[in-house]
C-alpha cells in the first residue's frame, strides 16, 4: 500500500488540502499520512528554543489530531508524523522515507515572484521534492469570487 504525504497546519489552505488528500487517499487506497514541521525560526539552541519547540510539538499534535479525526470519518487509513525540521524539509523527508505516491499543501495562491520572496512551502517543494506536490489553493475559482 503507498501514501499519500499532507502537510497540515489547520489555515485555510490546509484545510482545503486535507479535503484534496482525503479524496487522493481513497482513490488509490492508501494511507494518508498528515505531516507538521516543527522546527522554530531562527536560533537553534538555548532555553527559549526548547520551549518554543515544545510549544510547537503541542500546536502540531493537536492539530494533526483534528485532522486525523476527519480522515478516519472519511474511512481512510491515517497516520501522522511530527517532524523536527522545517515544513518543505519535513514533507520531502517523510515522502522520500515512505516513497509516496503524492504530497499534497496548501496554498494561499502567491504568484511565482511572491512565493520565491516569501519562501512558501510549495515552492520550496516544487524545487527539492522529486515526488508530485499537488498544491491547493483556499482562494475560490474567479468565478465562484
Amino acid at each position: 500500500m503507498g501514501c499519500v504525504v499532507l502537510g497540515y497546519d489547520d489555515s485555510l489552505p490546509a484545510q482545503a488540502a486535507l479535503q484534496v488528500a482525503i479524496e487522493q487517499a481513497k482513490v488509490f487506497g492508501d494511507v494518508l499520512v498528515i505531516v507538521f514541521g516543527d522546527e522554530p525560526p531562527g536560533w537553534t539552541v538555548g532555553d527559549e528554543v526548547r520551549e518554543h519547540r515544545r510549544a510547537l510539538e503541542e500546536l502540531g499534535t493537536k492539530l494533526m489530531e483534528d485532522a486525523k479525526r476527519e480522515a478516519i470519518e472519511a474511512r481512510i487509513e491515517v497516520e501522522t508524523v511530527l517532524v523536527p525540521l522545517k515544513p518543505a524539509s519535513a514533507l520531502d523527508s517523510v515522502a522520500r522515507d515512505r516513497g509516496a505516491r503524492l504530497i499534497v499543501v496548501g496554498t494561499y495562491g502567491e504568484s511565482p515572484f511572491g512565493s520565491a520572496i516569501l519562501g512558501s512551502t510549495p515552492h520550496r517543494l516544487l524545487h527539492v521534492s522529486p515526488t508530485p506536490v499537488l498544491c491547493v489553493s483556499a482562494r475560490p475559482p474567479k468565478d465562484q469570487a
